[in-house]
């Protein structure tokens, strides 16, 4: 009688491991077209501008929401990683999963949040950017650094130009006076 227990719980928990399987493998074929392949990086990158920093990498998601994780590839894998900026983009090195190269002119934002790809935090726990990738999908990748106090200096890196993309440009500016 004991034993029959045993099995029918582990028949129904390797069912569940099985179904769970099946739905990321599933989800992943749903967005294997609006992800595509993301940028590799660029060959003979000069020394950082900003970095490395360490943490851990949380993932990505499709922006805007924090929680649907990307399951094209590794991009959604966590990882252990280290984070760099340069002049033509950002790198995130990852322990045990491929490079996440994102181009400067691909990012829309560099911000702190809650949480991200289902990883809670306090406030202000993950540094968060999204991105463009090449197929025109808006995408959120999160760091959560071993040292939270580098954020601000990357918020503020970024925010100038967040900024500029924000601006009309004097040309829509003075458009708009005339109509």
């Amino acid at each position: 009688m004991e034993i029959g227990v045993v099995v029918v719980v582990v028949v129904v928990w390797l069912g569940l491991v099985a179904l769970v399987l099946r739905g990321w493998r599933n989800r992943g074929r749903r967005q294997a077209e609006t992800i595509g392949t993301p940028p590799p990086p660029p060959d003979d990158l000069p020394t950082p501008t900003r970095g490395p920093d360490t943490g851990l990498y949380v993932g990505s998601t499709m922006a805007p929401s924090w929680q649907d994780r990307i399951a094209v590839g590794d991009l959604g894998d966590r990882a252990a990683a280290s984070i760099a900026a340069y002049p033509e983009g950002i790198l995130i090195e990852r322990q045990g999963a491929s490079e996440i190269w994102i181009p400067r002119s691909s990012i829309t934002a560099v911000r702190t949040e809650r949480g991200l790809a289902g990883k809670v935090m306090t406030a202000d726990g993950v540094l968060v950017i999204r991105w463009v990738l090449p197929t025109g999908t808006e995408i959120d990748s999160g760091l959560r650094a071993d040292d939270k106090t580098v954020y601000p200096g990357w918020v503020d890196e970024f925010a100038e130009a967040e900024r500029a993309s924000a601006e009309p440009a004097p040309d829509d500016a003075e458009q708009r006076k005339d109509q």
